[in-house]
């Protein structure tokens, strides 16, 4: 299933994340694309405001490090795979425990992954519209992902974050 979201501004880029990671079950995988700037890392924030990820973990970008873990209602462990040429480093650098481990996987430059890619994973695709805009094609992988896109859809309520997140 494939969806496209409109993200005019930044309330309703956070109430994405927010409601993704107030859904998310353990061992789920989120992969995000999109260009510098698209807004990539701010998605994984409004997530780790959706685990309960405390204030105190200010969440960034893991470029240099590859993987940030972050404690919540589920561990969310943030990849950045951009400085890696090919799946066969993932594999020799242990990361390939994080895809199936037991909190939730959001994944930078997913592209190399390779085979090594989840068959059930969200993906979402983020493109700059203006400043503020982003415009988001959601693809699900798996009937689980599908589902809560599908109740997404549904109801507006994920553009009303609550408001103790």
């Amino acid at each position: 299933m494939q969806v496209t979201i409109s993200l005019p501004n930044l309330r309703t880029t956070l109430a994405l994340g927010h409601y993704l990671g107030q859904t998310a079950h353990p061992g789920e995988v989120i992969t995000l694309a999109g260009t510098l700037g698209a807004g990539k890392t701010t998605l994984t924030q409004a997530i780790g405001q959706g685990l309960q990820v405390p204030e105190s973990c200010y969440i960034t970008s893991p470029t240099f490090s590859l993987l940030h873990e972050y404690p919540g209602r589920l561990p969310l462990y943030h990849l950045d795979l951009y400085r890696l040429s090919d799946e066969t480093e993932i594999e020799d650098l242990g990361l390939l425990e994080y895809l199936h481990g037991r909190g939730l996987s959001v994944i930078e430059w997913p592209d190399r992954l390779g085979s090594l890619m989840p068959e059930d994973r969200l993906h979402i695709e983020l493109s700059l519209l203006s400043e503020t805009a982003r415009m988001a094609e959601i693809t699900t992988h798996g009937a689980g992902w599908r589902e809560k896109i599908t109740a997404m859809q549904a109801s507006q309520e994920w553009q009303r974050p609550s408001s103790n997140g």
